[in-house]
């Protein structure tokens, strides 16, 4: 969650998984995605769906943040270096918008600044791309607080 050290939508819509429908899944189980690297964005979107998660894909910060602005988002998987608006910039304002987002940092080149920032400001993980599934998926489950290997389907989930 921001501040705790520990860590308009893309029109993608090809893959049905991916797709938010009417009986879609509690907001608890809603992931955003964003990064500027389409193929990061397809493979990690895919990856989130196959777990049961309802994925949100944002290609740049702005849209991102006007996504929140309206919507509550339980969790983000957010890249630092993007262009226009980096990492750091989306997570300062959506620490500011939203604190009890937990975010999950992911990131091409390994940046001790960054990092350092990243965990100030603060974030569930910080990892280098490209980063193992199962460790991947194991952050996710656990900034969520669902058993790794769980469907969030299959949770009781209680705010």
């Amino acid at each position: 969650m921001c501040g705790m050290i520990a860590m308009p939508d893309i029109e993608n819509r090809a893959d049905a998984q991916m797709r938010m429908t009417p009986t879609e899944k509690p907001s608890s189980e809603i992931v955003c995605l964003v990064d500027d690297d389409p193929l990061v964005l397809r493979s990690t979107g895919l990856l989130l769906a196959s777990e049961g998660f309802v994925v949100r894909q944002f290609d740049n910060g702005e849209d991102f943040i006007d996504y929140v602005a309206s919507n509550k988002v339980p969790l983000v998987v957010l890249d630092i270096w993007m262009e226009e608006m980096t990492g750091l910039e989306v997570l300062a304002r959506l620490c500011a918008m939203s604190p009890q987002t937990h975010v999950i940092v992911i990131t091409g080149r390994e940046d001790s600044a960054a990092r350092m920032t990243a965990t100030q400001i603060g974030t569930v993980a910080y990892l280098i791309k490209p980063f193992d599934d199962e460790q991947f998926l194991e952050v996710v489950h656990r900034a969520l607080g669902h058993p790794l290997g769980s469907s969030p389907s299959n949770n009781d989930i209680r705010a």
